[in-house]
This record gives structure tokens, C-alpha cells and sequence, in this order.
């Protein structure tokens, strides 16, 4: 076989190992979130869900959460916090959670951001958005 026919057999092969898919759909790109004002969220079956909040974890502040539409929506995972490359630590960074659209219908995303021991005081912030699965 010369090397000039090994990328049409590659994409022929691909083809057909693409049409085996038993009629079954394949979940939509991962939609990601990272603040309130792009809700509500509308997400198809099977879709991957990346929430992404503002954090910082040094300060005793975390993201608490009040509602996780575990009806529709199985987490994938605990809670990820990164830190922005060269940033010193203590510095701001990013909390985030994965989820995937396991079920059909509508519920709501509530987390609350403040220090556990406060837990009674107003929230320093609020993440709240309606999400549809369909």
C-alpha cells in the first residue's frame, strides 16, 4: 500500500465506523457558563454542562449548592478549583462543576457564595438559573 492511499482508506474507515452508531444520537458540544446572565439554559439530552464561577477559597468564601436540578442534570464530579497561571497564591480563581443532562424536563441551578460559619448572613453571591432538557 503507498502513503498516498492511506488517508482515503483512514477516511473510508472512519465513515464507516461512524455510520455503526445503532441510530443513537450524539450529545451536543459541552455548554459552558460562567455567569447567571446567560440563563436559562436550554440543553438536549446526553449534553455536558460546564459551570465555571468566580472563587476564591483563601478568603473562607465558597460556592454552596442550594439546588443542583439533580433531576435532570448527574454531577460528574466534586468541585474543581484552578488558579489563573503565575497568579501568587491566595489570588482569585475559578471554581468549577461538571454535569451531564441525564433526564428531560425543567429545574433550577441555585449556588450560593459565602463562608460556611456565616451561613445565615446575605450571600456575597448568587448563582440562580433556570435549565430545560429536552
Amino acid at each position: 500500500m503507498t502513503l498516498t492511499r492511506l488517508p482515503l482508506l483512514l477516511t473510508t474507515l472512519c465513515l464507516l465506523l461512524a455510520g455503526c452508531g445503532g441510530g443513537t444520537r450524539a450529545p451536543s458540544t459541552p455548554l459552558t457558563v460562567d455567569d447567571d446572565s446567560q440563563c436559562p439554559l436550554n440543553l438536549s439530552l446526553g449534553q455536558m454542562l460546564i459551570l465555571n464561577l468566580p472563587s476564591n477559597p483563601s478568603t473562607g468564601f465558597r460556592w454552596n449548592m442550594q439546588d443542583g436540578a439533580s433531576e435532570l442534570l448527574k454531577s460528574l464530579g466534586p468541585e474543581l478549583h484552578s488558579q489563573a497561571k503565575g497568579e501568587l497564591v491566595g489570588a482569585e480563581g475559578t471554581s468549577s462543576w461538571r454535569f451531564i443532562a441525564s433526564d428531560t424536563g425543567t429545574g433550577r441551578l441555585l449556588l450560593s457564595y459565602q463562608q460556611p460559619w456565616q451561613a445565615t448572613g446575605e450571600a456575597a453571591g448568587l448563582f440562580d438559573c433556570r435549565v430545560s432538557v429536552e
